[in-house]
């Protein structure tokens, strides 16, 4: 069966990744695979069937508590829940780590095919009286203010909350709120407005309680083998009318502001178990990604963009060929001396295009960083649209992009050596430093900052002190050593050669017009990039900052492979017309002119704060910009490679082609 599902999972990623167009039609054939299917079975009457390898309990894990309106998570156990003491934490992977989530044992735990009614979990008391319990108590109403969401998880599935949205459509949250809360003016925010019950002024309600309902499926010829398909729940509000002997009525539990004494809060669970013999265990996930917004979409906005971009794209490379065409033909037909006095455009600059840039040293430590994340994020992406880096493979697609980068300062070092030779450098050994350390530096400097203030909110997405240790021993042990053994093998190689010869004096650029200076065509050049990638920008922010599952990787692998295309025929374009108004100074500008949609990147991540979402607090916003900031460097050198090496291919090859006297 496990062989079935791998070859399964193979065949479709494979298919999404060469036709996703196809996929429109039936988004349910894609399904997002987890770990290896466990079993499931009632417990053993008198000891019997006790050596059989299915489980009969049924274990719920708690993840961190995040919120739309912050960007701080938290650990399940900052707030004052019933929790469960010695018991092993499930270990987590490097991704998991960065991205903040804290997967713990909790005291809500089954067996299966038990139903319970009303089980009593645990009871909080607070006393207003007392500081620690005042605190608690403060925290807590933080948290419903600012919608904080619980995260629970069985059998490697989340426990979702399906509720009614418009257009009769059903949406599945794969979390729930902590509470809610009324305003002074009786408006009821986020999850209040489901109980009418919930009325009073100025006053928190807090779901303590919850009827989970598990579905399951049996497996075939393994009876009686069950297999956990799907896993819903609903909170509720009980003030219980007994808090030791709770019988879940009576009216819902409320947290006045101007509550004093003592506080009794009961925390119950009802669950019940459902057969469903139509939904296999492999396409398990397939009912939580049909109801999220960017599912249902919005399939006709992304292809509409997509076969915009690929008709521009088609546009500019036909009418580079022909007019590039008809310069090579004309040139190299030129035989007199009247004819070559005639010269004129790109042939005219032959003496100086391939001249040294300023900053070169600069420049080359951007195109090895560059050639760096360009590979990882290749890789990355092939595989998760492959299925091996799905959200059901918590932290998979941060550890592989981490493990990726840190084993790529090979090439890192070598191209960035390669170019630093070509352009005449001498100083090798400030070039290899400024490879590894450079770019890298500053995006630990950034992201040490961002994890200072974390640390000081105490939020779980902060880093330990160990991994943070454990992240430098990877980039001063591994990525270091490997960028310089890069660096030797590109120094030791003989530089670049060129197909025509400089000249030793540079040729005097004539005044250009307005579209041929430079800034204008760095500014036009990053649009249509840009407008390539916008549409799965929008997802993929949602997917980081709205805590929404993203799993539309064959579609992004497409648009990867398009942005690629776009970004090389842009700078390719602009960079004819700067060769034909005689400036040759094309290095720093073919890197720019693609490089500057991370510009259009930044803009659009501004507008996409105060548009969007609802982010409070200076700690969160601050958190925001400084982790945006990370992203629009690494898609700068990204996006700029692609432009520099698309525009030197086409600069070689033109001047490789045609007869220079």
């Amino acid at each position: 069966m496990k062989v079935f599902l791998r070859v399964r999972l193979a065949v479709m990623s494979a298919f999404l990744c060469a036709a996703p167009l196809l996929l429109v039609q039936d988004a349910a054939a894609f399904y997002l695979p987890g770990l290896a299917p466990v079993s499931f079975c009632e417990k053993p009457q008198d000891g019997k069937d006790a050596q059989r390898e299915c489980q009969d309990k049924i274990e719920v894990f708690v993840n961190r508590l995040d919120s739309v309106e912050s960007v701080l998570p938290y650990e399940y156990t900052a707030f004052d829940f019933c929790t469960v003491e010695a018991e092993k934490r499930p270990s987590e992977n490097l991704g998991q780590v960065l991205f903040g989530e804290r997967i713990e044992p909790s005291p809500y735990k089954f067996s299966f095919k038990q139903k319970e009614t009303c089980k009593h979990v645990c009871t909080k008391k607070y006393s207003t009286g007392k500081a620690e319990d005042k605190a608690n108590l403060d925290f807590l109403k933080k948290g419903m203010l600012l919608n904080y969401q619980h995260h629970w998880i069985v059998d490697n599935m989340p426990v979702t909350w399906c509720y009614d949205v418009e257009d009769n459509q059903k949406f599945c949250n794969p979390g729930f709120p902590i509470g809610c809360y009324v305003t002074e003016t009786g408006l009821a925010k986020d999850a209040c407005v489901v109980n009418s019950e919930f009325n009073d002024k100025d006053t928190f309600y807090i779901f303590n309680h919850v009827d989970i309902t598990i579905y399951y499926h049996n497996v075939e010829n393994e009876a009686p083998d069950s297999r956990l398909v799907a896993a819903k729940m609903e909170p509720k509000s009980y003030k219980q009318n007994n808090p030791d002997a709770p019988d879940c009525t009576g009216p819902p539990m409320s947290l006045g502001n101007k509550l004093n004494g003592d506080i009794v809060v009961p925390y119950t669970y009802s669950v019940q178990f459902k057969e469903d013999p139509n939904i296999r265990w492999a396409s398990r996930w397939d009912y939580i990604l049909e109801s999220m917004p960017h599912t249902n979409i919005q399939w006709f906005s992304i292809m509409n963009s997509l076969v915009i971009v690929l008709f521009l794209s088609g546009m500019v490379a036909m009418i580079m060929l022909r007019t590039l065409h008809k310069d090579i033909a004309r040139y190299n037909q030129m035989d007199s001396v009247e004819d070559a006095q005639e010269e004129f455009g790109w042939k005219l600059v032959h003496g100086d295009v391939f001249r040294p840039p300023r900053k070169g040293m600069l420049l080359s430590v951007f195109l090895g960083s560059g050639t760096q994340i360009f590979i990882m994020t290749f890789v990355t992406l092939f595989f998760a649209c492959l299925g091996f880096l799905s959200p059901a493979n918590r932290g998979a697609l941060m550890t592989c992009a981490v493990v990726l980068w840190v084993l790529l300062g090979t090439p890192a070092g070598y191209i960035a050596a390669r170019f630093y030779k070509s352009f005449g450098g001498e100083k090798w050994k400030t070039n290899v430093l400024l490879t590894a350390f450079l770019c890298p530096g500053v995006v630990f400097a950034d992201f040490f900052l961002m994890n200072l203030i974390l640390w000081g909110e105490g939020s779980s997405a902060a880093m330990p002190f160990g991994t943070l240790v454990a992240i430098l021993a990877l980039w001063f042990c591994i990525s270091v050593p490997l960028t310089f053994v890069g660096a030797y093998f590109g120094f030791k190689k003989a530089g670049i050669e060129h197909p025509v010869r400089t000249n030793q004096i540079p040729r005097q650029i004539p005044e250009q017009s307005f579209y041929t200076k430079p800034l204008p065509g760095i500014v036009m050049g990053g649009i249509l990039p840009f407008g390539c990638i916008f549409i799965q920008l929008f997802f993929i922010l949602n997917s980081i900052w709205s805590h929404q599952m993203y799993y539309m990787f064959g579609f992004l692998f497409l648009v990867f492979i398009i942005l690629v295309i776009t970004c090389s025929e842009a700078t390719i374009l602009l960079c004819y017309f700067h060769l034909c108004a005689e400036d040759y100074h094309w290095q720093w500008r073919s890197f720019l002119t693609s490089g500057f949609t991370a510009a259009y990147f930044l803009v659009y991540a501004v507008h996409y704060f105060f548009s969007k979402l609802q982010i409070t607090g200076l700690a969160s916003t601050i958190l925001y910009f400084g982790y945006t900031m990370i992203m629009a460097l690494i898609f700068f050198l990204f996006t700029g490679t692609i432009g520099f090496f698309a525009c030197f291919w086409f600069v070689t090859k033109i001047y490789s082609v045609v007869k220079v006297d």
